[in-house]
């Protein structure tokens, strides 16, 4: 095994994390004696043992001399675990080699200690790849001002999310289904629309295999608070934190009734004023499932870092519903080309993840 493929498999190690250890970072490791692939592990659980340190542990006595590939810099902060540069250094590795620099300054600093220990430490192998898998973590690192905002939408091969009637259900197979439950696991928040709100009647909680550590809330994004007492989401509010995020001008006695019931409700002037709330409640990251009014509206205010595509082999005609409304037009040659991050098969479906350049 190359370093190359050790690296692949530890970013493979990484994901097995997804859900369970924000607001920590997703990290894999393996442990190399020479070409030999002698231990691995992952930061499996918040609070639990980190990466190498697990990959050390399985690797025991055969870690000494051996390179520890991780795809995230060893830490050297001691948290809730000790810093893994002290295990590295315990554990008598040669040689270090991480996809990325740490970027929190708390726990930033490991490859400067493991150098002066003598240890050869290099950075950057399938960095692009680390940067795409941690995208909210590294967000959150350098802007602090809004959560990360991905967007995921399951349209006809024609870009439609509903038929003429504004029937969706179900437009994508079950394979895709179940990836949106274990995209959903790993974010802080779901949201929608108010008349994707209003027409579905969605529930908006983690429904797949992979239960999160901490269950999302669900956010509707309603200017006029107009999201029915009858709806599942307040019916339920008690249960599982949910939040209507209104406009300024939204009524009292909706507002109020709201409140009653359970939700939580933020007004807000624009779009980013409205993240910025959501941000001080601690919603890290978002996850927005439509509908296509508040799409358009993110897209054009530059507020989505990642679109998640599913598409589904079929057509729905001009009729059907826009997976995207009231984008301006933009001429060719000043639109911002996305970078494809992944691209597989879902079942019958295609899902296509771009990450905004």
């Amino acid at each position: 095994m190359t370093e190359r493929e050790a690296m692949a498999r530890a970013l493979a190690l990484a994901w097995r994390g997804w859900g369970r250890v924000q607001p920590n970072p997703l990290v894999g490791a393996v442990v190399l004696q020479g070409d030999q692939l002698v231990g691995e592990g992952w930061h499996a659980e918040h609070g639990g043992s980190h990466a190498e340190a697990a990959a050390l542990a399985a690797a025991g006595e055969q870690a000494r001399g051996a390179t520890v590939v991780c795809t995230l810099e060893p830490c050297d902060h001691h948290g809730k675990q000790p810093p893994c540069t002290g295990a590295v250094r315990a554990a008598g590795v040669r040689r270090v080699v991480a996809a990325l620099h740490d970027p929190n300054p708390i726990a930033a600093g490991g490859a400067e200690r493991l150098r002066a220990a003598g240890i050869d430490v290099e950075l950057g192998l399938l960095a692009d790849e680390a940067r795409a898998q941690n995208a909210i973590f590294l967000h959150q690192q350098r802007d602090r001002s809004r959560p990360y905002v991905a967007l995921k939408l399951a349209t006809s091969i024609d870009g439609r999310i509903a038929d003429a009637n504004g029937h969706s259900r179900w437009l994508s197979g079950q394979p895709a289904r179940d990836f949106v439950q274990w995209l959903r696991a790993g974010f802080d928040a779901v949201a929608v629309g108010g008349v994707t709100a209003r027409a579905d009647d969605p529930s908006l909680t983690v429904r797949g295999a992979l239960q999160p550590r901490v269950p999302p809330r669900r956010v509707v994004f309603a200017a006029d608070a107009d999201v029915p007492l009858s709806l599942r989401l307040v019916r339920t509010a008690r249960d599982t934190s949910t939040l209507v995020i209104a406009g300024t001008s939204a009524g009292e006695n909706q507002v109020a009734a709201l409140e009653a019931a359970g939700v939580g409700v933020i007004r807000a002037a624009s779009l980013i004023d409205a993240l910025a709330a959501a941000r001080h409640t601690g919603i890290v990251s978002l996850l927005v499932e439509g509908g296509g009014r508040l799409a358009g509206a993110l897209l054009a205010a530059g507020l989505v870092d990642r679109y998640y595509w599913v598409q589904t082999p079929l057509w729905l005609g001009k009729s059907g519903v826009r997976a995207v409304a009231g984008l301006p037009a933009v001429p060719l040659a000043d639109t911002a080309r996305w970078r494809v991050t992944d691209r597989r098969a879902l079942g019958e479906d295609t899902l296509l993840v771009l990450d905004r350049g």
